[in-house]
């Protein structure tokens, strides 16, 4: 059985980060990204791009309400071998959650959080991770003074409109159509955490 949780990204999760985001949307926008736009988002040198950014926004975030959140697992093996070498347990990154202010033009990003970015390793999930992911979120987000959040999910992304609707949040009308050599619709959702 592994301990689980969610924390601050460090530094040296960067990799880590950067390989789970990979992974996440190899495994989950196949279904309904065109191949080759999918292949350039996640090919060599958007990882090289991806983790270049994921250590800017720890080492360096925009704004103290800009944030990188890690889903970890500690291994009891991995503990337990650890701590008989006089070392700390291993922890390692199963998911990821990023927030900061709104952007979009018909908001106030002084009451209004856009969750940007949450994925979960696709070899863990349902395990929790996610929700872990999004109540930590949605705590930091309420200790910045936000009243709402929102963010924006693939129209075809089934799974994530599910999860997402169950925790509350719902369309709120506004739409966005990517040219990715055929077009992908993109929804808002927004969820209240006043």
């Amino acid at each position: 059985m592994a301990d689980v949780g969610v924390r601050a990204a460090r530094r040296e999760d960067v990799p880590a980060v950067t390989a789970t985001q990979i992974r996440a949307w190899k495994s989950g926008y196949g279904r309904f990204i065109p191949e080759e736009p999918l292949e350039q988002m996640t090919g060599p040198a958007a990882q090289e791009l991806w983790g270049r950014q994921w250590e800017e926004a720890v080492v360096a975030p925009p704004s103290p309400r800009h944030r990188l959140l890690v889903a970890v697992e500690t291994e009891d093996l991995l503990t337990s071998l650890a701590e008989s070498h006089g070392e700390p347990g291993g922890q390692r990154v199963v998911g990821l959650a990023s927030h900061a202010p709104a952007e979009d033009p018909d908001l106030d990003p002084s009451t209004t959080a856009e969750l940007l970015t949450l994925l979960v390793d696709p070899d863990h999930t349902r395990r929790g991770h996610g929700s872990r992911l999004l109540n930590a979120t949605v705590d930091h987000l309420r200790e910045d003074g936000y009243a709402s959040v929102v963010t924006w999910v693939f129209a075809d992304d089934h799974a994530r409109l599910g999860f997402l609707a169950s925790a509350g949040w719902a369309p709120d009308e506004a739409e966005r159509v990517l040219d990715m050599g055929r077009p992908v619709k993109m929804i808002r959702l927004a969820t209240d955490i006043s």
